[in-house]
């Protein structure tokens, strides 16, 4: 009795886990491969990927430069000029600029939705150009520097047909490389990315008098 139920209950396992040839397919790939739905490596993959794609940098330098400087300044309606509030941030702008001599930066011109497109895009060129003359004139390499595109009144901030300063504004932006050296971040991303931080780690001791550093 007792080698009727063993013999019933091998045959019952066996019914319950029958194989086929498809079940050792996975034995011809290495471990894992059956469930690897293409993104196995993607860490990996990433990590090559900051070290040598220049896109990447750019989007960080971009996204670190509009969450530490403000990159917008607004002007009077109908005007270009730049006032006290418009130099003090971009005398910041040229500061963090300063920092990143292998960086190039755009300055995109908008005006609000008052007066024709064609005389708005002019005048919002002509505010990203006001810009650009400042940033240059505060040290900054004018061949780093580009003003040649304007939204003109296309990309509001505030929908209104009235005047409305914060849409009569300039955005400076990253926008890519000095093109003498395509792969100057190649090896060196803390160095240019993180370079006040590298410079922090520098000890400076103060000396009556004056100061050294080692």
């Amino acid at each position: 009795m007792k080698q009727l139920m063993t013999t019933a209950m091998a045959a019952a396992l066996l019914a319950g886990c029958s194989t086929t040839a498809d079940d050792f397919s996975q034995l011809q790939y290495e471990a894992g491969a059956v469930i690897d739905s293409g993104e196995f490596g993607n860490a990996t993959m990433n990590n090559v990927m900051v070290q040598s794609a220049q896109e990447d940098y750019r989007v960080n330098l971009a996204r670190r430069f509009a969450s530490e400087i403000d990159s917008t300044v607004t002007f009077a309606f109908n005007s270009s000029q730049l006032d006290a509030d418009a130099r003090q941030i971009l005398t910041r702008q040229a500061d963090w600029i300063r920092q990143f001599p292998e960086v190039r930066f755009r300055v995109y011109g908008h005006t609000d939705l008052v007066g024709s497109q064609a005389y708005n895009r002019r005048l919002g060129l002509r505010r990203a150009q006001a810009v650009v003359a400042f940033l240059t004139s505060q040290g900054i390499d004018r061949s780093r520097l580009e003003a040649v595109a304007s939204f003109g009144e296309t990309q509001p901030l505030i929908a209104t047909n009235d005047r409305e300063r914060r849409n009569r504004r300039t955005v400076t932006e990253v926008s890519g490389f000095v093109a003498s050296e395509p792969m100057v971040l190649e090896g060196k991303y803390a160095e240019v990315i993180y370079r006040e931080y590298v410079a922090s780690a520098i000890r400076v001791t103060a000396i009556e008098g004056g100061s050294t550093g080692e």
